[in-house]
């Protein structure tokens, strides 16, 4: 298990292999479920049931990036409770281009699905044949001798049972499913990679800063990331185990020193780096600005906080269950 954990901290640590970790995983998972899993019914079932097994999985794949990114949950987290600051232009264009990064990094897993999947041909040869579509059935048989039994029998086609049309026209049919489906799997890998291409080259282009300190800014940025948790971890060990001891052995509090609310606010907002000032994170620019201004960092509030109590929001639910580490 700890191997495993290892190998995942590094694909997170290196986007292109991270990437390739998770389309790999997600091939592999689609072929598992192919084979042992997906039964085309050969009947009036076969479109619907096709189209379930082809984009369901992807849909919860994607839906599942979402929920697995941190910046999913630092973006929304407190977003309602700033919804004035939230109608000004430059704020929707931030959160609209956080979104979009983090849609390219979920789309992953769902694009690698589809294009297996089809690739494969299963899921497509299964929904073709349950088409209603009188043209495209018609096409799809051909100008064989048993045009009108082709039709009748195709959603009976996969299965290969109780089918009077011969072998030879039904694997014609079934080859010619299977290309087209071949076909836009290789498209869709295509177009996923040419976009990818155009998004990176377009956000290289507009970068305000060179490649090795952008290359900089990263490692920085992933450094601070493990390290927040860490010491995050370690702060909040500290503190409940002061307030244990001083509840159990009835003891005075130790003084320890905490940010305020007002202070965490401030470094999980979002951040654009500038050149005037290069800072890397909000809690560079924080930290940074109250040493070069009152030295507010030796007097942050401790852990009773004074702000009043009516004034801070509802504590949030996934906080509150302390289940979901995001």
């Amino acid at each position: 298990m700890d191997k495993f954990k290892t190998i995942l901290n590094i694909a997170n640590k290196q986007t292109n292999l991270g990437f390739g970790l998770v389309a790999l995983l997600t091939a592999g998972g689609e072929q598992i479920f192919s084979s042992a899993v997906f039964k085309c019914p050969c009947n009036d079932l076969n479109f619907l049931y096709g189209m379930v097994f082809l984009l369901v999985p992807a849909l919860a794949l994607l839906l599942l990036g979402y929920i697995l990114c941190k910046r999913t949950w630092k973006l929304l987290t407190g977003l309602c409770q700033h919804r004035a600051k939230l109608c000004r232009w430059r704020r929707l264009t931030a959160v609209g281009m956080v979104l979009f990064q983090i849609s390219t990094t979920a789309l992953v897993a769902p694009s690698s699905w589809i294009a297996v999947a089809l690739l494969n041909g299963n899921y497509y040869e299964c929904l073709m044949t349950g088409t209603n579509m009188s043209f495209y059935n018609r096409k799809l048989c051909g100008d064989k001798r048993s045009l009108a039994q082709c039709e009748k029998e195709l959603s009976r086609f996969p299965c290969g049972r109780d089918i009077s049309v011969p072998q030879a026209d039904r694997e014609d049919v079934l080859l010619t499913l299977r290309a087209q489906s071949q076909i836009l799997g290789w498209l869709l890998i295509a177009f996923v990679m040419l976009s990818n291409l155009l998004v990176t080259c377009l956000a290289r282009c507009t970068s305000p800063i060179s490649y090795l300190q952008l290359k900089f800014w990263r490692a920085y940025a992933q450094e601070e990331s493990c390290q927040i948790d860490s010491y995050t971890t370690k702060h909040a060990k500290q503190l409940a185990e002061r307030n244990l001891n001083s509840f159990f052995n009835q003891t005075p509090l130790e003084p320890i020193k905490t940010p305020s609310n007002n202070d965490w606010e401030k470094i999980s907002s979002l951040y654009k780096f500038s050149t005037k000032d290069q800072y890397y994170s909000t809690l560079h620019q924080f930290v940074e600005n109250c040493h070069d201004t009152d030295n507010r960092m030796m007097r942050m509030a401790s852990v009773k906080s004074s702000e009043s109590v009516d004034d801070n929001p509802a504590v949030l639910h996934f906080v509150d269950e302390g289940r979901m580490p995001l």
